[in-house]
């Protein structure tokens, strides 16, 4: 048994909204209180941590990741900031002569107002690699542009569905991104795994989501994500196997056959489907895999199995066959067994009132990703050019939904973008539709507890006796505050009467806490190399 006393320092706990002190007894808080109350524990403590007045917070949960696709995009070309073809091309030429013979991995870009078209071709790609395959994901991770030597690789890959003169979608896309792997060593992706893990921790993150899925890896890959979150040391893994066999999701030890279990794609690529035409290809709706039949028999069979069920369903008509296809399983097994299941739905971004309230109904969680919004919403975003200003402004509506009841659980989608905790936080409180923003405690609540409930895991992200230890620790080198919940009276208060547990101030203005360490079941994770 090892038993650790934090003192002197500024602990988030609803046990105690002034609590200085924290007991942590080998991977469990025993008592958390005033640093005079804390010196009854030292002689019990095998070690004293002085926290030199730093926050002490529950870890973040990152409800939505794509962990071996992070370190290959860590490692990778970052396209995010290429401005054109040209500028995408320079960048793949210069990668290239850094690493000879290496396949070119690239992630990020998006073509939207650039000045001299669109993606490369593969010939384009060919020449500016050498002969080198390339494989240059679009920032949604469901378009991608591919080099003639990787479609040389698998001849399959051109005359898969999705396929358009070497840009690569749906079946075509997962060749590709297949392809593209398999010339990474096995040794060398188990290194960037481990990294993209580490480096979760080094932001406060103690637990991610893995969102696995057939089309997007396979079962090896999988188990060898589960298998290094179950490392002491490093955060938890929960793992999501997106195949419509429940049977499969549960030998590969999956929390559930949930996920990327695509009903739909995203906007970006125009392939989310939606019930009208998008406003720039007025010919489009996007696309439509799985019929509400196919996917009320999964929800029925996963509810009989005991494990949760759950879809990615960005446009409004994937959400509304997920929402169907969860009632019509209530009608089967009854509402008390869906409820009991806590099924999910990732990104859920366009949703009405009325589906909300269903959501709520049915018990479902919705891991969202606010980070989304920050990069893609508001009157001048890439959801308005695609759908128009009034489907456009509407997405995401986080405060519809944490009105109605609806769990929220918040995630990344990295690499769509970057892991990230108070980043999250502060984009959902600020919301590019004010009328969507929901508080910073509110949206700091979904950032940690919100995960681990998803996941059905009660006993972990408040720091309280009897919870699991894993938190970080944060250099805030200013009052802490509780922002008022109306807008008409002081936007943040520090008024100590509330009662309130403080947060940092989430500003737009303010830099963001630094992380100094982050513990994981009461092990270090993550310590701050200057501390």
């Amino acid at each position: 048994m090892t038993t650790t006393l934090y003192r002197n320092g500024r602990i988030h706990s609803p046990a105690d909204p002034f609590a200085t002190a924290m007991l942590v007894v080998d991977e469990t808080v025993a008592w958390v209180g005033a640093d005079g109350a804390a010196r009854t524990h030292l002689d019990a403590a095998d070690e004293v941590v002085d926290l030199g007045d730093a926050l002490v917070a529950p870890a973040f949960v990152d409800a939505h990741v794509h962990l071996t696709e992070t370190g290959l995009a860590r490692d990778g070309l970052d396209l995010t900031a290429a401005t054109g073809r040209t500028a995408l091309l320079d960048l793949v030429a210069r990668r290239s002569k850094e690493r000879p013979g290496e396949v070119v991995l690239g992630f990020g870009w998006e073509e939207d107002g650039w000045p001299d078209g669109g993606a490369p071709t593969p010939g384009e790609l060919d020449q500016a690699s050498n002969g080198t395959p390339v494989y240059l994901a679009r920032r949604d991770v469901h378009t991608a542009a591919v080099s003639g030597t990787l479609l040389a690789a698998d001849r399959s890959i051109a005359r898969a569905d999705g396929y358009d003169a070497g840009l690569v979608r749906r079946d075509a896309h997962h060749r590709a991104r297949q392809a593209a792997r398999s010339a990474v060593p096995a040794g060398r992706m188990a290194e960037l795994r481990e990294q993209a893990l580490r480096h979760a921790a080094s932001l406060g993150i103690g637990a991610v989501h893995e969102i696995g899925s057939p089309l997007i890896s396979d079962p090896a890959d999988f188990t060898a994500v589960l298998a290094l979150g179950a490392t002491p040391g490093l955060p938890d893994v929960i793992g999501y196997w997106g195949a419509t066999a429940v049977g499969e999701a549960q030998a590969l030890g999956a929390a559930g056959a949930a996920g990327d279990l695509n009903l739909d794609g995203s906007i970006g690529s125009r392939s989310a489907r939606l019930s009208a035409p998008y406003a720039d290809a007025p010919g489009e709706r996007g696309r439509a895999y799985l019929d509400l039949e196919t996917a009320t028999e999964h929800v029925v069979a996963s509810t009989r199995a005991g494990i949760q069920a759950g879809f990615h369903c960005i446009g409004d008509e994937a959400v509304r066959t997920a929402v169907q296809a969860i009632a019509a399983a209530a009608e089967v097994c009854g509402l008390a067994a869906v409820v009991g299941s806590r099924h999910r739905l990732e990104h859920v971004e366009m949703i009405d009132d009325l589906l909300i309230a269903e959501l709520a109904r049915l018990g479902v969680a919705a891991s969202v990703q606010p980070a989304f919004d920050a990069l893609w919403g508001g009157p001048d975003g890439m959801y308005v050019e695609r759908l128009g200003p009034a489907r456009g402004v509407a997405l995401n509506p986080f405060a519809a939904m944490a009105r109605a009841g609806v769990l929220l659980a918040f995630g990344s989608d990295s690499p769509v973008t970057p892991l990230a905790g108070w980043e999250t936080v502060r984009a959902a409180s600020q919301h590019r539709t004010p009328s969507q923003r929901i508080s910073a405690r509110a949206a700091f609540s979904a950032a940690t507890r919100g995960g681990w409930r998803a996941a059905r895991v009660e006993d972990a992200g408040v720091l309280a006796p009897g919870m699991r230890a894993s938190f970080a620790v944060w250099e805030v080198p200013y009052e802490l505050v509780v922002q008022a919940p109306d807008e008409r009276v002081a936007a943040w208060s520090t008024d100590p009467r509330a009662g309130v547990p403080g947060l940092p101030d989430l500003s737009p203005d303010v830099p963001l806490p630094r992380c100094l360490r982050t513990v994981v079941r009461g092990r270090t994770a993550y310590a701050d190399p200057g501390t």
